[in-house]
């Protein structure tokens, strides 16, 4: 698939500005990695690039646009992205925002394979892979993503210890999801949900969690 054609694809789930040419070669390459080792090894039940650009690296586009809009300071940030699988949506918002320090969780070792070839070949600075239970992961960061994922309910738990205080929480999920999500968490500042473009039943929630300050209040009162 030619980049004009990505760009094509991706245009619905993104604000202004476009990708850039390097953004999109980076897609690409991506994209071409992908399909060859889903050949090989499950990393997504969709098969044509059509919808992987939509489906993965649209969604991911726009949660990358939701928490790092481009007209805004770039902070120096670490996110946490929980059961990457192939790497959605972590991996497209390091490409959309390269000053991140990304960390991709996945306990599956042929997908944690497929990660770390990813970020070689697509040369990413400040990304890493672990390859385990997020359970098992003991540090924090400003921003946690998750994607859908089996066993949601323990997982969500899991995803929000690992962000820190005062940092951002960014679901992306089905809608049907978004009761439970706000059930199981009431302590977080829920924002949303986003509808997601080119979908009916996809939405994007993001949360804040309490600072450290909050937190005191909330135990004193």
């Amino acid at each position: 698939m030619d980049l004009a054609a990505i760009a094509k694809l991706l245009q619905p789930f993104l604000a202004a500005p476009v990708l850039t040419s390097a953004q999109l070669t980076q897609i690409s390459d991506y994209l071409h990695l992908l399909l060859r080792w889903n050949a090989r090894i499950n990393l997504t039940a969709v098969r044509k690039a059509e919808y992987i650009v939509t489906r993965h690296f649209g969604e991911s586009l726009f949660a990358a646009g939701q928490l790092f809009p481009a007209n805004q300071q770039r902070p120096a940030t670490r996110l946490i992205d929980v059961g990457s699988g192939a790497g959605f949506p972590g991996l497209p918002i390091k490409l959309w925002a390269p000053y991140l320090q990304l960390t991709l969780i996945e306990s599956n070792q042929k997908k944690a394979t497929f990660l770390r070839e990813v970020i070689r070949k697509l040369s990413l600075e400040g990304a890493d892979v672990f390859c385990g239970r997020a359970e098992d992961f003991a540090q924090q960061a400003e921003v946690v993503t998750l994607r859908a994922v089996e066993r949601f309910e323990t997982t969500l738990s899991t995803a929000a210890r690992l962000v820190a205080p005062g940092g951002r929480l960014m679901l992306l999920v089905g809608q049907a999801q978004v009761a439970r999500a706000l059930q199981l968490l009431p302590s977080l500042h829920w924002q949303g949900p986003l509808p997601m473009p080119l979908s009916s039943n996809r939405v994007a929630l993001i949360a804040r969690c309490p600072t450290e300050e909050e937190s005191r209040s909330l135990r004193t009162d």
